[in-house]
C-alpha cells in the first residue's frame, strides 16, 4: 500500500502539503492506474506489477486525520507494517530532496501523528519529499501555498525520484537498499 499524504478538495491541490497526492498521482499514471474507488474515507486505485497488487491512495480525510484512512484499508486488505509506504512532505529537506525511512516519531508532521495513533506502531516505511522551511511565513501559510514557478522544477524532480524508488520498491529491492540509493 502506497499512500500519498494530503488535503482533499481543489482548494489545497497544488500546495506544498499536497506533495504526497502529487506523487502518488503521478505514479498512478506511470503505472497506468485510474485513482477512481472511493473506499475507506480515500480515493485508491489497484496496479499489478510483477504479480505483485499495489493500492495506490490518496485519503480524503484532511491531513491531520490520514490515520483514519490508513487504519480501515490496511485492517480491510490485511497489510502488514513493512508493506505500507507513506510519502509525506518534510520541511526541514531541500526544496524537491527525496528521503527514505523505515520508521521513526512524526517530527512535528501531523498525518504521521494521526498515522503513528491509529496504527500504533512508527514502524512503517516513509518517503519524504522536501517542501523547504519557510523563511519570512507561518508554518500553517507556507504549506497550504502553491510552489513557486521556482520550485516547480526542483519539485518534479523530486516527484520524478520517489516514483523511481517507488517503482524499485515495488519490485522488491528492500527500503535499505533504497536509502542507499536515493538519500
Amino acid at each position: 500500500m502506497i499512500v500519498g499524504l494530503g488535503n482533499p478538495g481543489s482548494k489545497y491541490e497544488q500546495t506544498k502539503h499536497n506533495i504526497g497526492f502529487m506523487t502518488v498521482a503521478e505514479l498512478a499514471k506511470q503505472l497506468d492506474v485510474t485513482l477512481s474507488k472511493h473506499e475507506f474515507n480515500a480515493i485508491t486505485g489497484t496496479a499489478h506489477v510483477g504479480g505483485e497488487k499495489v493500492l495506490l491512495v490518496q485519503p480524503q480525510t484532511f491531513m491531520n486525520d490520514s490515520g483514519r484512512a490508513v487504519g480501515e484499508l490496511k485492517a480491510f486488505y490485511q497489510f502488514h507494517d513493512d508493506e505500507i509506504m507513506i510519502i509525506q512532505d518534510d520541511m526541514d529537506m531541500a526544496m524537491g530532496r527525496v528521503r527514505l525511512r523505515q520508521r521513526g516519531s512524526a517530527g512535528g508532521h501531523n498525518g504521521i501523528k494521526s498515522i503513528i495513533n491509529v496504527l500504533g506502531t512508527q514502524d512503517f516505511y516513509r518517503l519524504k519529499i522536501g517542501i523547504q522551511h519557510p523563511q519570512k511565513q507561518r508554518v500553517v501559510d507556507w504549506v497550504l501555498t502553491p510552489f513557486t514557478e521556482a520550485d516547480a522544477a526542483l519539485i518534479n524532480a523530486g516527484i520524478d525520484r520517489a516514483c523511481a524508488a517507488l517503482t524499485d520498491w515495488i519490485n522488491g529491492e528492500t527500503v535499505a537498499q533504497l536509502m542507499n540509493q536515493y538519500n
